[in-house]
């Protein structure tokens, strides 16, 4: 675990009312109902997960299909909803995201933000949204109370150079090991048993914000299809592969997050990634399948409401 230096811990000035940017309505996500921000911050506690290079199209079938049960069964209406990617690849997503600048629905705008920083013109600072007077939404949300925790996976978040401590210092608490990051068969088990201790350790009475890069559906990604091979390389069954298994402990992540108190959920990709599209591999490209990402956004019942509270 890596600690935040002091100027990252201390508590930022928060303000949840705009006054320079223009009001706007609240919040939707495709099939749930609006979100005011400035309730549930302060009063929730709050789940970000990136599920890092997750390709729209293969989310998507696999929901339709019920090979992700676990997601599937919290997105709104079944279904992801299609979103737009701030950045080609980890870093510059992230970056983007920190900042409140969450992907942006396909469709025409402006889009409403859920969190943003003060800043006079805005037009996706609405009435819905929380507005935080520092310079990312990790220390807003430190100001606002909330114990910000990072459990990191691709090597952006690894601290073992200074460009690998940039994003996770962000965070008042950090964890990265091995174990959580791409070349782990079983990275996602690794970082939910990580998450598990973070909630447990943690004060009744404290917020937490808590956010996991998921590492398993970057490449290398062929050793969770079984017959896949190393020499074969990565496919675009081996990524679906990928998200099956990390379906199958998501579960345990939601319980963690939601064990002490209902949960706001965000759970999207940073960036997709190609297959040999259009002569495309990879990511950090602009091409559909890299820009084009999969969002979702829900509440999860806290221990003492029923399973259909969301």
């Amino acid at each position: 675990m890596h600690q935040a230096p002091p100027g990252r811990t201390g508590p930022a000035r928060v303000t949840q009312s705009p006054t320079t940017e223009p009001a706007g309505p609240p919040h939707r996500s495709a099939g749930s109902p609006p979100t005011d921000m400035r309730e549930v911050v302060g009063t929730h506690d709050l789940l970000l997960v990136t599920l890092d290079t997750l390709r729209f199209d293969v989310a998507e079938e696999l929901a339709a299909a019920g090979r992700i049960p676990h997601l599937a069964g919290r997105l709104p209406g079944g279904r992801w909803e299609r979103r737009h990617s701030p950045g080609s690849f980890t870093w510059a997503s992230h970056q983007a995201i920190f900042a409140g600048f969450l992907p942006t629905p396909a469709g025409p705008g402006p889009h409403p933000r859920l969190f943003a920083a003060r800043f006079a013109g805005s037009e996706t600072t609405a009435d819905g949204t929380f507005v935080y007077d520092t310079p990312d939404l990790v220390s807003g949300l430190a100001g606002a109370g909330y114990r910000t925790v990072c459990i990191g996976g691709v090597g952006f978040f690894n601290r073992r150079g200074p460009l690998g401590t940039v994003l996770p210092g962000l965070f008042q608490e950090s964890h990265w090991e091995p174990e959580f990051g791409v070349a782990s068969p079983t990275s996602f088990e690794s970082q939910v048993a990580r998450a598990e201790e973070v909630v447990a350790a943690l004060p009744a009475d404290r917020r937490l914000f808590l956010f996991v890069n998921v590492s398993a559906l970057h490449q290398p990604n062929w050793f969770h299809l079984p017959g896949a091979t190393r020499e074969a390389g990565d496919s675009r069954e081996t990524h679906a592969a990928a998200l099956e298994y990390v379906d199958r402990h998501m579960g345990r992540l939601f319980a963690a997050a939601a064990s002490r108190r209902r949960c706001f959920a965000i759970v999207c990709s940073d960036h997709g990634t190609a297959y040999g599209e259009d002569g495309y591999t990879g990511h950090r490209l602009g091409h559909e399948v890299v820009w084009t990402v999969p969002y979702a956004q829900f509440l999860l019942p806290g221990p003492d409401e029923g399973v259909g509270a969301r």
